[in-house]
C-alpha cells in the first residue's frame, strides 16, 4: 500500500502535471464487440465524440472532458474507453519496463489504490501478452518502491486503476482504462440462468430493431431478462452506467468533479417513464421468470415490465408487435437433439400468432436459421461469448 503522505509530497514537489498523450490530442480508444463496431461508431458520434475512426480492434475518437465522461456513463455498446498515456517503440521487455518506469505514476495513484494490468500483443518481437503485462506491473510497483518504500497492491478482481498495455508491430501503448472495468457490467443483473446474453450485445440487438416505443415489444423466450432490461433502459433513457460506483476517469490527474456532476445531472433530466404494457416477456422456466423479474425490479420503471411464465407455443396472438428474442442453442442446451423441432415451432408461432409484427431473432449458432422456415429481411453478424452468431429480421405479413 502506498503512503498517502508520501504520494502527496511527490505531487507537491512536481512543478505541474506531466503532459500525457491524451492531453496533447484529446484522442481516446474504445473497445467494442465484433459486429457492433459500426453501431458503436454512430453511438460515439451521437454522444458528442469527434473524428470517430473505426479500426481493426476498436474505435479511435476525440472528446473533451464532459464528452469522455458522458460516453462512459451513457454508452450501451462500448466495452471500454482507454486514455493513452505514452507510446513508444518496444522490441523487448526491458525497454517496456524502463520506459514504463519513467511515467510519474503518483499522478494517478493515492493511498490504498489497487491496480491491475491487462495486455495484448500482436505482430511483435514480444510475443507473450501475460509476461508483457507482468513487466508493466513490475515497473509501476518498483516505481513506488523506489520513491516511497512501499508498493501499491494488485487487485485482479476489482482494481481501482486498470492499466491497459497494447503492443502491435513493436509499438507499445500504455493506457488508463477510463471506464474502470468492462462497461457491459451494468449492475442490474442480480440473478442469471444458463448462458445469459452479454448486456452490450443485448443493447446492440435492441438498437438494430430500431424500436421506438410506437408498438409494444415482447420477448417470448426471455431467460433472465437481459433484452427486456436493455429495451427498458433505452426507451426510458436510463444511463447504462447508472449503478457504477466509480469510473476510471476519476483517477486521471485532470479529472473535474464539477463537470462530472453536471454530466450526471443532465442525464438524469432525460429519464422518462415507461408506460405499462409497452415491454413484456415470458419464459417456460419458473427460474428464468423469477430472475427476469428480480433484474427488472432494480431498474427505474422495471415494475412496468410484465414477465409471465408461459410456453411461447401457448401464448395469445402478438399482432403488430416487435418480437425480439435469443432462443436456446446447442451450447446452452447441451446438444441439439430436439432443437430442430424447437426452432420449427418458433417459425410456426411467428407465422400463426404474430401477423403484422416484425421479429428479430439472435441465433447463437447459424445452422438453426434455416429451421425457422421463414424468409429473412436481413442478417447481421454479432459475435458474442465465443460464438459467431447472427441477428435475423423477419417481417410477418
Amino acid at each position: 500500500m502506498v503512503s498517502v503522505d508520501r504520494v502527496k509530497r511527490l505531487r507537491r514537489e512536481k512543478p505541474k502535471t506531466a503532459a500525457y498523450q491524451y492531453h496533447k490530442d484529446c484522442r481516446y480508444f474504445a473497445k467494442v464487440a465484433d459486429g457492433l463496431k459500426e453501431a458503436g461508431a454512430k453511438e460515439l458520434s451521437e454522444l458528442g465524440a469527434e473524428d470517430v475512426k473505426p479500426e481493426f480492434s476498436g474505435i479511435y475518437f476525440r472528446a473533451d472532458k464532459s464528452t469522455l465522461y458522458r460516453i462512459n456513463y451513457l454508452t450501451r455498446l462500448l466495452s471500454r474507453c482507454l486514455a493513452p498515456l505514452i507510446s513508444y517503440a518496444c522490441y523487448d521487455t526491458d525497454t517496456l519496463y524502463q520506459k514504463a518506469k519513467q511515467v510519474e505514476w503518483e499522478d494517478f495513484f493515492a493511498e490504498g489504490n489497487t491496480f491491475a494490468v491487462s495486455g495484448t500483443v500482436s505482430d511483435s518481437t514480444i510475443s507473450h501478452s501475460k509476461y508483457a503485462a507482468l513487466r508493466l506491473k513490475d515497473a509501476v510497483a518498483d516505481y513506488f518502491k523506489e520513491k516511497t518504500g512501499q508498493r501499491p497492491d494488485v487487485s485482479v478482481k476489482n482494481p481501482d486503476i486498470l492499466l491497459d498495455l497494447h503492443i502491435r508491430n513493436d509499438k507499445a501503448v500504455i493506457s488508463l482504462d477510463t471506464s474502470g472495468g468492462a462497461l457491459h457490467r451494468r449492475g442490474y443483473r442480480e440473478e442469471t440462468v444458463l448462458a445469459p446474453m452479454q448486456e452490450t450485445v443485448a443493447a446492440g440487438i435492441i438498437r438494430f430493431t430500431e424500436w421506438d416505443g410506437s408498438v409494444p415489444l415482447y420477448d417470448p423466450l426471455c431467460g433472465s431478462g437481459t433484452l427486456l432490461c436493455e429495451a427498458l433502459m433505452r426507451y426510458s433513457n436510463i444511463p447504462a452506467g447508472v449503478f457504477r460506483n466509480q469510473f476510471g476517469f476519476e483517477f486521471l490527474p485532470d479529472f473535474d468533479g464539477t463537470v462530472w456532476k453536471q454530466v450526471k445531472k443532465e442525464a438524469a433530466g432525460q429519464i422518462r417513464e415507461l408506460p405499462k404494457e409497452l415491454i413484456a416477456g415470458s419464459d417456460v422456466s419458473a427460474e428464468a421468470v423469477s430472475a427476469a423479474r428480480t433484474n427488472l425490479m432494480g431498474l427505474h420503471y422495471g415494475n412496468n415490465v410484465s414477465v409471465e411464465r408461459a410456453d411461447f407455443r401457448k401464448l395469445p396472438a402478438l399482432e403488430d408487435h416487435v418480437i425480439v428474442t435469443n432462443p436456446p442453442y446447442g451450447i446452452r442446451m447441451g446438444g441439439d437433439e430436439n432443437l430442430e423441432m424447437f426452432y420449427k415451432s418458433i417459425g410456426d408461432f411467428l407465422k400463426q400468432k404474430c401477423k403484422g409484427s416484425t421479429a428479430f431473432i439472435y441465433f447463437g449458432e447459424r445452422k438453426h436459421i434455416k429451421k425457422i422456415g421463414l424468409k429473412a429481411s436481413w442478417k447481421k453478424p454479432i459475435k458474442a461469448g465465443g460464438l459467431d452468431g447472427r441477428l435475423v429480421k423477419y417481417e410477418i405479413y
